[in-house]
């Protein structure tokens, strides 16, 4: 199924399709959230029907927000939508722009609007199997060490995030 989402094309924000935007590289909008408790991070891992970077290991969500929608909006929509998740206050930590080569030939340049919350303590997620096959809470330490150690287990996007902007996200 198809789905458009909000682009850059000549100085324009215009809708265009998503794998498009993908395939094209081109600059859109979009959301990250982050659920921090007690020093660990909620990682999501991405269902493998996922038309890219499947299996990977990325922060509580990320998503695209629909035409004329709020960032805050979209991202407590997506947190109920992708993990179950409700009534979490959220924080915006600004925005943080970024390229990634992602895999099968597609481009993430996304303007990401940062988002972090604390639920109040570790709650357990209910996925959409669809888009989460599994979740976990991780000691920030614990992550950062992984992510040196074996990258390749996790989003290009989280591993942009924690090692050029974490102060930003996770200190605001």
């Amino acid at each position: 199924m198809s789905q458009m989402i909000p682009a850059w094309i000549d100085d324009r924000l215009v809708p265009v399709d998503k794998i498009e935007v993908h395939r094209r590289g081109l600059r859109h909008p979009a959301v990250s959230v982050f659920l921090l408790h007690d020093g660990h991070l909620l990682l999501q891992r991405r269902a493998v029907g996922k038309y890219h970077t499947p299996g990977l290991w990325a922060n509580a969500c990320c998503t695209h927000p629909a035409w004329g929608e709020a960032p805050g909006d979209c991202a407590r929509r997506r947190l109920r939508e992708e993990l179950g998740l409700e009534g979490i206050e959220l924080h915006q930590r600004g925005q943080i722009t970024y390229r990634a080569a992602l895999d099968r030939g597609l481009t993430e340049h996304e303007v990401a609007e940062i988002f972090i919350g604390d639920p109040g303590g570790f709650v357990d997620a209910r996925p959409d199997p669809a888009e989460v096959s599994q979740t976990r809470w991780v000691p920030l330490a614990e992550l950062t060490a992984q992510l040196a150690a074996t990258p390749e287990r996790y989003a290009p996007w989280l591993r942009i995030y924690l090692t050029q902007h974490r102060a930003q996200i996770l200190d605001g």
